[in-house]
């Protein structure tokens, strides 16, 4: 398979890169978005949200209809009541260990190459989906190790009967 040379523009013309020129674009991009909380309480990194009215956000919660579409996670530290931040909604989301405890209710993390679901107490993840009839299954994102979670949402769910 021969090499292909990506192709640029310079000075306004369509050229194959030169040699020796490299290309440096962020391959890790990600999709983040502002919005306002609210809920009456912060809402701390890694949270999982929905959109309970246009560009606001609250926990969101795997025992309701109206609550289980995960929006993303909160990228971060914190967002006061009635104040705006910043809502991851897919790539990798980094926190502490610490951060990730008190959201997933873990202890030194999360646990790698783990699917972490929603959980039925709003604004919590956990390692195993719901049981309980009425509760919605619901996929929020793979651990990569105890700090990374590639967020990887499934915002239908499934009902349990």
């Amino acid at each position: 398979m021969a090499t292909q040379k990506p192709l640029v523009i310079i000075g306004g013309q369509i050229q194959e890169i030169p040699v020796g020129d490299v290309l440096s674009a962020a391959s890790n991009l990600v999709d983040v978005i502002g919005a306002v909380n609210v809920n009456v309480s912060p809402i701390v990194k890694g949270t999982p949200v929905y959109i309970p009215s246009a560009g606001n956000v609250d926990k969101a919660s795997a025992a309701a209809s109206g609550t289980k579409k995960v929006f993303g996670l909160v990228a971060e530290t914190s967002i006061a009541a009635a104040a705006s931040g910043y809502v991851q909604l897919d790539g990798v989301l980094q926190a502490s260990t610490a951060q990730w405890d008190a959201v997933a209710g873990t202890t030194g993390g999360l646990v790698a190459n783990t699917i972490y679901y929603l959980s039925a107490t709003a604004g919590l993840l956990t390692a195993t989906p719901p049981a309980v009839s009425g509760n919605f299954v619901v996929q929020v994102g793979l651990a990569l190790n105890a700090t990374d979670l590639e967020i990887d949402t499934d915002r239908g769910g499934v009902l349990l009967a």
